[in-house]
C-alpha cells in the first residue's frame, strides 16, 4: 500500500482539472439472448504499467443489460477466467438454481446457461460475481455490470432515458493501487473510481438529467451531494420507482444499494458541478467512517469530503425534459399484518483466530455452505427483524425477494427507502426489521443467501441460506430412474437431443463433461426438446449428466462429437 505522502499527491491531483479524464459509459447490450464473457485482461487506468484486471465482455466491468418486464431472458455465461466464478443476478427475482450464488459455481472453460422470466419493476439492477471467499477478490478485479429494467409504467412517465446522454450509469467505487500500478484486494481503496474510470468528467445537458447510481465498492459507503449544495431528487430505490421525486441534498448510499437521482440543470450552459461524496460527517461505526491509518483496514479517504465526479453542463438536446414530476408510481407495500411469521436475526461482533481485527456473525455463526438456517414455506410472508448488537453497521442483502421497510432504528423508513427494496443498512447497536413474500420458485436443492454486502464480510463468513419449500405433490409412479435417458442422433455434429425414458420426468439440471473430466455446459431446467448446441465442441467422447426435477436421481450417458 502505497504511504500516505504519496496518497496525498494523488489526492492533490484528483482536484487539479488537467488530470479529469473523461467517464466511461459501459456498452450495452438488449434483447432476450445474452452472451457474457468473463475474462481475465489488463486496463491502462494510471500512466505507466498496465493494471491487471478482469472484465465481461471488456477489460474492466460489463457491459448494461436492457431487460423488458415479461420477457424470458437467456444468459450464455462464458467463464474465461483462471478461476471458478459464479455471476449473480443481484435483485432479480429468479429460481434458486438461476440465481447464481456460491452454489452455481462455474468452472473455467466452461458456459452456464441459466434463463428466466423478468418479473422486476423498471429499475436498476446488477450482476456480480458471488464465489465464496473469492467475492472480493474477483469485484476487485473489475468483473459485474448493470441491469436495466423497462416497463410501461415507467415508460409512460416523462423521464429522461436516453442511456449516456441523459439517463446516466455511476458505478461507485474506490480501488487501492500499489507501486506497479496494481489492484490491492482491500476493503477501503485510496482513489475513488466512477465506472471504472480515475477522477472523471462528464458533459451533460442543460435540461433534467438522470443519473443511476450503484455504489458497487468493497465496503465504503458514499454520502452522495453536489459541491453546490444543489437539491436532486431521489425517483427510484433498489427496487424500481418511488410515490413520487423525494428532494435532498445528502444520500448516504452503502454497499450494493441503488439509486435513481434527477438533477435539474436547465439554464445552466457553460458551467460545471462536482458530484462529491460528504463523508467527512459519517461515524466510525459507519464504513467508510472507520478510521484506521495502518494496516489491511487502513482508510485513507476515512473522515473527508472528496470528489466523484466532475460534471460540465453543455447545450440541451433537441428534445429536452425541463421538468420533473410530481408524482411517479404507487407504492403497493406489504400489509404488516398479513405476516405470516416473523424471524429474528442478530448480527455481532466476534474475534477469530487468523483473521485480524473483529469478524462479525450472522446469528451467531459463520457461513456453512451445507447447512440451511431457513425453510421458508412458499407463500409465505414474513417478517425480519435484524439485531446488531456490534460496533459496526451493515448493508444487509437478501436474494429471492424485494422487502419493504418497516422501521429503522425504532422509527419509520424516510421517504427516500418507503418503496421496494433489497439492501437495508442495519446500524450499530440498533434493529431494522422488513417485510417479504416469498411467493413462489420452491427449491428444496438449491438455496437463496442473505448477507452483509461488504464482500469481505461475506467472504469471512457473514452469511445464511435458506430454501423455499413447496407443497405436498401427488406422488408419481416409481420408477427404477426418473433419470434415465438416452441421446441422438450418437455420434453428432452439431446439435444433440435428449430423451427421458419416464415420459413424467423433466430435467432439473444437466451438466457436460469433456473426456478428462473438465465441465463444459451447466443448464439449469434447459429446454431439452430443441436440442443443446455443441457445434463449438472439439471431436471426442463427452459425458452427459442429468438429474430429474422430483426425486434429484442421477443419470448419465456418453456421446461423441464427430
Amino acid at each position: 500500500m502505497k504511504r500516505i505522502t504519496l496518497v496525498a499527491a494523488l489526492l492533490v491531483s484528483f482536484f487539479s482539472k488537467a488530470q479529469y479524464n473523461t467517464l466511461r459509459i459501459p456498452d450495452t447490450l438488449s434483447g432476450t439472448t445474452f452472451n457474457l464473457a468473463m475474462k481475465d485482461t489488463f486496463a491502462q487506468l494510471v500512466p505507466g504499467q498496465q493494471t491487471v484486471t478482469a472484465g465481461i465482455n471488456a477489460n474492466f466491468w460489463g457491459p448494461t443489460l436492457f431487460f423488458n418486464k415479461e420477457d424470458t431472458v437467456f444468459m450464455n455465461v462464458d467463464n474465461q477466467l483462471n478461476d471458478s466464478t459464479t455471476l449473480h443476478w443481484h435483485g432479480m427475482h429468479l429460481p434458486a438454481v438461476m440465481d447464481g450464488g456460491p452454489h452455481q459455481v462455474i468452472p473455467p472453460g466452461t458456459v452456464w446457461q441459466p434463463y428466466w422470466k423478468v418479473t422486476n419493476n423498471a429499475g436498476t439492477y446488477w450482476y456480480h460475481p458471488h464465489l465464496h471467499e473469492m467475492t472480493m477478490d474477483q469485484i476487485t478485479k473489475g468483473l459485474g455490470g448493470l441491469i436495466i429494467v423497462r416497463d410501461n409504467e415507467e415508460a409512460a412517465l416523462t423521464l429522461p432515458r436516453t442511456y449516456g446522454i441523459d439517463d446516466i450509469p455511476l458505478v461507485l467505487t474506490d480501488r487501492d493501487f500499489n507501486t506497479s500500478n496494481q489492484f490491492v484486494a482491500v476493503p477501503y481503496g485510496d482513489s475513488a473510481m466512477v465506472n471504472g474510470t480515475l477522477r472523471p468528467q462528464f458533459s451533460v445537458p442543460a435540461q433534467v438529467v438522470r443519473f443511476r447510481v450503484l455504489n458497487a465498492a468493497i465496503e465504503r459507503s458514499f454520502n452522495l451531494g453536489f459541491s453546490d449544495n444543489r437539491t436532486f431528487n431521489v425517483i427510484a430505490s433498489d427496487g424500481g420507482l418511488l410515490n413520487a421525486p423525494v428532494p435532498l441534498t445528502r444520500y448516504l448510499l452503502h454497499a450494493g444499494e441503488r439509486i435513481e437521482i434527477l438533477v435539474n440543470c436547465t439554464g445552466q450552459s457553460g458551467t460545471s458541478v462536482e458530484l462529491k461524496a460528504y463523508n467527512s460527517v459519517l461515524a466510525q461505526t459507519v464504513p467508510g467512517g472507520d478510521l484506521f491509518p495502518n494496516g489491511p483496514f487502513a482508510n485513507y479517504l476515512a473522515r473527508i469530503d472528496f470528489n466523484l465526479l466532475h460534471l460540465n453542463v453543455g447545450a440541451q438536446t433537441s428534445n429536452p425534459i425541463t421538468t420533473i414530476p410530481t408524482a411517479l408510481t404507487t407504492v403497493i407495500t406489504i400489509p404488516s399484518a398479513s405476516a405470516n411469521s416473523t424471524r429474528n436475526l442478530t448480527i455481532s461482533d466476534t474475534t477469530i483466530a487468523g483473521i485480524p481485527g473483529a469478524s462479525f456473525l450472522l446469528n451467531h455463526r459463520l457461513f456453512n455452505m451445507n447447512y440451511n438456517d431457513y425453510s421458508v414455506p412458499i407463500n409465505n410472508t414474513e417478517i425480519w427483524q435484524i439485531t446488531n448488537s456490534g460496533n459496526f453497521g451493515h448493508p444487509f442483502h437478501i436474494h429471492d425477494v424485494e422487502f419493504n421497510i418497516l422501521s429503522a432504528s425504532g422509527a419509520a423508513p424516510v421517504a427516500a427507502q418507503a418503496g421496494w427494496k433489497d439492501v437495508v443498512f442495519v446500524p450499530a447497536h440498533a434493529t431494522v426489521s422488513f417485510i417479504a413474500k416469498f411467493d413462489d420458485y420452491a427449491d428444496a436443492v438449491h438455496p437463496f443467501m442473505y448477507h452483509c454486502h461488504i464482500s469481505l464480510h461475506e467472504d469471512e463468513g457473514m452469511m445464511g441460506q435458506f430454501v423455499v419449500t413447496g407443497s405436498a405433490t401427488a406422488i408419481s409412479p416409481v420408477v427404477e430412474n426418473p433419470a434415465a435417458f438416452s441421446v441422438f442422433p450418437n455420434p453428432v455434429s452439431d446439435r444433440l437431443f435428449v430423451k427421458m425414458e419416464n415420459s413424467n420426468s423433466h430435467v432439473y439440471y444437466m451438466t457436460v463433461f469433456d473426456e478428462v473430466g473438465r465441465t463444459k455446459f451447466m443448464l439449469p431446467k434447459p429446454d431439452v426438446f430443441n436440442g443443446l448446441d455443441i457445434s463449438s465442441f472439439s471431436p471426442g467422447t463427452y459425458t452427459i449428466q442429468l438429474m430429474d426435477d422430483e426425486t434429484k436421481s442421477v443419470a448419465t450417458r456418453k456421446f461423441i462429437k464427430q
